[in-house]
Parts: C-alpha cells; structure tokens; sequence
C-alpha cells in the first residue's frame, strides 16, 4: 500500500458514500411522489416544500447512521475482534464488556485500527448495536488504566445516545437549511419578477439565492452542531471518570496531550473521536472538540 492510499480511499468512500445517500433519497421521492407533489405546490406550498427538505435533511442524516459502522470499519481499516489473539486483546474485549455491562447497554463490537496517533471511537446506529475501536498507537502508548478510561469515554457516547442525538441535530438543521434557503430563493425570485406568480418557472435568482443561502446557513448550522459536540465531550469525560476513575481519565487527557490535536480520522468521523484537531479564533466555532486544558480542568473542578 503506497502512502496516498489511505487518503485515496477516505476520498472515494466519502463520495461514493454521498453519491449513493442522495440517490437512494431520489429513488424514495420518485417511488412515493413526493417530487412531483413538491413540484405541483411549486415546491409546495409550504407543505410541500417542508417535506422535500424533511426528506432530504433528515433521510440523509439516518442514512448515514444506518451506515456508519460499515463505513467506519472499511474507512479506517478497523479489524473487528471476533476471537482474542492474544491476552492483549483478551484484556481490550473484557474492559470493553465490563464497561457496557456498567452503563446497561449491550456488548459492542470491539476493533482497532492502524494509526499512528492516539485515538478511539464509538459509532452506531443504537445504544445495542455499536462499535467501539481503538487505534494501534493508543494502545502502544498509553498504560492499562488510561485505555480503559478511554474505553469508558466510549462507552459514555453509546449509553448517552450521542451518535442518535448528533444525527437528529444535524438532520433537523439540515432540514431547516434546504427550507430557508429555498423559502428565500422564491421570495428573491419573486421580487425579481416583479412580484407576478412564478408557478411557470423559476429563473436564476433562485438558483444563485439558493446556492449562496445553502453555504451561508449551512456554516451557522455547522457551529451549533460543534457547539453540541463538544459539549457531549465533556459529558463522555465524566462517564469515562465514573467506570474507570476519575484520576484514570485525567491522566488519559494528559496523555492525548502528546498528539497536538493530530487524527487520521475521516473527516465524516472526526466528531466520533476521543480527540480532534484544535483551533484559534473563529475557527474555534467549528471545533468538534474542546480543548484538553478545559477537559481536563472540568474533571479537576468536578
């Protein structure tokens, strides 16, 4: 495997992954008419256009939840343990199961995957049918009780319900953006037609209000979504605290402080990790993750 590979495949998953989300939401508005009934309210009477946007913005969303476990296993390579080969990951499997066993929710698959950097996710569609994964550098470079702290931070994410909850906000924003946008398109297009009825068509002021609205909103949407991640973070941190310790967690913190914020997560997964890439200024609007210093600092004042 060539160095670009990786990356190659990040790339082409991610397309591939949107190319067949909206095409099956496509193949679902043409089966039931939905299309043709937004069409015939010009994008419906409100009705209709809600249900467009509610499709696109929700089903999407759900969608790729029903996937994210196939995709997280193929993006990064994760090997799901079936049966421990060493004691190793004997000891990974047990953890993980004690802590599920803890927080009431069902035995997840157990993988890790190959990177450099340490790190770990939980994804899944519901609180029984999850995967947790560990890279290989977290398990060369943190101790037992780190790890399993880390474990519990995951195991934290499947019993809140986050990638549930991360799907319903992003799904209900992505809703409400397709709706403005397209609300506004046809008030712009309107008034540039002189106020007449424009059931014969929509012309180019549409078409550019939409397009423009889309990335503006969708920036907004995209802060109050970080806004959410980081702040299930900080409620992840106490559930690591509470099943392996809280010195446990803290010291799990300090450790991931050696990365500098690096992952070789997919940009689609990113949110899902224990760590993520850190920023200044507004950047930090969009930051999946809070700063350690701050994670670690709320653990202390607990």
């Amino acid at each position: 495997m060539t160095a670009n590979e990786p990356a190659v495949r990040r790339i082409v998953l991610f397309l591939a992954t949107n190319i067949a989300v909206l095409l099956l939401l496509s193949i679902v508005c043409r089966l039931f008419g939905i299309d043709q009934w937004a069409a015939a309210h010009g994008y419906g009477g409100m009705t209709g256009l809600l249900v467009y946007a509610a499709v696109f913005g929700m089903g999407g969303a759900f969608i790729s939840l029903a996937m994210s476990k196939t995709i997280a296993k193929y993006s990064t390579g994760a090997r799901v343990i079936e049966q421990p080969q060493t004691a190793a990951e004997q000891w990974l499997v047990d953890t993980v199961r004690h802590h599920a066993r803890v927080a009431g929710v069902g035995m997840p698959e157990v993988a890790i995957y190959d990177a450099p950097e340490m790190n770990a996710f939980a994804t899944g569609m519901t609180k029984n049918s999850s995967l947790v994964a560990v890279s290989s550098g977290l398990l060369q470079q943190m101790d037992r009780e780190q790890v399993s702290a880390v474990l519990g931070h995951e195991i934290g994410h499947v019993a809140n319900g986050d990638m549930v909850t991360l799907t319903l906000i992003q799904g209900v924003l992505n809703t409400l953006v397709i709706l403005a946008a397209r609300v506004v398109g046809n008030l712009v297009d309107s008034w540039l037609n002189g106020g007449r009825d424009n059931r014969g068509g929509i012309g180019i002021g549409y078409f550019v209000t939409v397009m423009v609205l889309q990335v503006v909103f969708g920036l907004f949407a995209s802060m109050i979504v970080a806004a959410f991640s980081r702040w299930r973070e900080f409620r992840a941190d106490r559930a690591g605290a509470q099943l392996a310790g809280r010195g446990s967690m803290i010291s799990a913190l300090q450790r991931l402080k050696g990365d500098h914020g690096q992952t070789t997560l997919p940009k689609a997964m990113a949110a899902f990790g224990i760590s993520g890439h850190m920023a200044a200024g507004l950047q930090r609007l969009f930051m999946s993750h809070p700063p350690l210093d701050e994670r670690i600092a709320a653990l202390q004042a607990a």
